[in-house]
């Protein structure tokens, strides 16, 4: 079955649209919570989340991407147990290094929580990463995907990509650095 008719059924509210979306999407899904969260539990709980979630959110939704939608909503619930695992355990897996990355480069903790409750304005937040995001080369916006929505590891990168771990990095730090800019010049950080 196509998107278009998956997205169909959730507006007419029909219960074969989960099955649907599951039998298409389960295998994506399940590698975005399986990367983030490495224990099969908690990818379970959280697949089963995302489907409610989809279930809730469409309609009011209506997806351009299919795909893309499921999996924000997969990796959003990730992120959301993640968190509360974290709360009761720090460890160093990927998810925190990446975040790390991305917090000592774009901005320092007070300033995330002032940018937080400030609640800035989030529309032109996407618009300015979409923008940045295809302006940059194929590889450095594969790179920068792969590490900070994926949450690969360096290594994993570079073996995927046939490039050293520190090519792999010196990548990433220039485009954190490049993003800064313009995050900078926007007036968001």
């Amino acid at each position: 079955m196509e998107d278009i008719q998956i997205i169909e059924l959730f507006w007419k509210r029909d219960e074969k649209a989960i099955r649907e979306t599951q039998r298409r999407y389960e295998p994506y899904c399940r590698s975005i919570a399986r990367r983030m969260l490495q224990n099969h539990q908690d990818v379970q709980e959280c697949l089963n989340d995302t489907w409610l979630g989809i279930w809730k959110a469409i309609p009011p939704h209506r997806p351009d991407c299919l795909r893309t939608f499921v999996g924000k909503i997969t990796r959003n619930f990730a992120l959301k147990r993640l968190e509360r695992a974290a709360a009761q355990k720090r460890g160093q897996g990927q998810v925190e290094l990446a975040l790390e990355e991305l917090d000592f480069s774009l901005a320092g903790p007070a300033e995330v929580e002032q940018q937080v409750e400030e609640s800035f304005d989030h529309k032109k937040l996407a618009a300015v990463l979409e923008h940045f995001l295809r302006s940059l080369s194929r590889q450095a916006r594969v790179l920068f995907l792969r590490r900070y929505w994926y949450f690969c590891s360096i290594g994993e990168i570079a073996r995927g990509e046939g490039l050293s771990e520190g090519a792999v990095k010196s990548s990433l730090f220039r485009t954190r650095e490049k993003l800064k800019a313009i995050l900078k010049e926007e007036g968001l950080l």
